[in-house]
């Protein structure tokens, strides 16, 4: 079976809830946010700079690279494409605690990545794509056609929510603060038991092409988390900074990634199976790398 001709079992009412669940997490993420996190940027720039450069340039070149190197199906390309251009994730700010790493440098790359992906996760997700070997999906032509609803969708499941989650959070900030950690825990339980329910319902196909998921987003992962550890270290970060940069490189908004692959290319099975597997692995590996990094110094060099 080819991966690039199958579609994920889906209704209408499934992506309703997935999209409803988007706006909901992006909520919570928005309630651990403040004005003050954007305009940290001007009194830490470098740290902020290579945090970007290190999730907008360097992990959609290691996608890129990893691609030659597997050359995997079609879809499966897109899907790992789609990922290096999300966002920073939910629970990155979560696991940099955690790990030690500069919260606040954490929270304002998550709060940079979040509300540039308007522009960024579509004209990015256009441009890099192209570098994806000709293949039957006809990429470009697809891509092109999207990339204004996906505009359109990115607001309202992104900018809109994380906007009223910083507004609640001003205006009524001590019930914010009493609501934004159960937001979180049971966000990730429901994107998590989601992501599970999908799976089983797709058993088949989820079993028959995991094992090649499995490797890929291994490696995509792990090379994510280190290239922007040694992306902080080469421009000379402290080891809090280069632990935040490689944890906001290596945790991507794979709920976004979803919706788009439902919303834009129909439930693709090789796209949604990345996604979702991405959205479950970088929890497992993040909180591993959290734990290591909480009682080893060999990373201190």
């Amino acid at each position: 079976m080819n991966v690039d001709e199958i579609t994920l079992n889906f209704n209408a009412e499934g992506l309703l809830l997935l999209n409803f669940l988007l706006a909901f997490i992006m909520f919570g993420v928005a309630l651990e946010l403040q004005l003050k996190d954007f305009k940290r940027v001007f009194s830490n720039p470098k740290a902020t700079l290579v945090g970007l450069i290190a999730q907008w340039v360097l992990l959609p070149v290691i996608t890129i690279v990893l691609i030659y190197i597997f050359n995997p199906q079609s879809s499966i390309a897109l899907g790992m494409v789609l990922v290096a251009v999300c966002p920073g994730g939910n629970i990155s700010n979560f696991v940099s605690k955690l790990a030690g790493a500069d919260t606040a440098l954490s929270v304002s790359l998550t709060a940079l990545t979040t509300s540039a992906a308007i522009f960024i996760t579509p004209l990015s997700f256009a441009f890099w794509s192209g570098f994806i070997p000709s293949s039957p999906l006809e990429v470009g032509s697809s891509i092109t056609m999207d990339v204004a609803d996906m505009f359109f969708t990115i607001f309202n499941l992104i900018i809109l929510p994380v906007a009223v989650g910083l507004l609640f959070g001003e205006y009524f900030p001590s019930t914010a603060q009493k609501i934004k950690k159960p937001i979180n825990i049971l966000s990730i339980l429901i994107f998590t038991a989601f992501v599970v329910i999908a799976f089983m319902k797709n058993a088949d196909y989820f079993l028959e092409f995991i094992h090649i998921i499995f490797v890929i987003v291994l490696f995509h992962n792990g090379l994510a988390f280190l290239g922007g550890f040694w992306m902080g270290k080469i421009f000379g970060l402290d080891l809090s900074e280069r632990k935040a940069v490689s944890i906001e490189t290596g945790i991507q908004n794979s709920g976004l990634g979803l919706v788009i692959v439902f919303n834009f290319f129909d439930g693709l099975g090789g796209m949604a199976i990345v996604a979702g597997w991405w959205g479950i692995w970088h929890i497992i590996a993040g909180l591993c790398l959290a734990y290591f990094w909480s009682g080893n110094k060999i990373f201190a060099s």
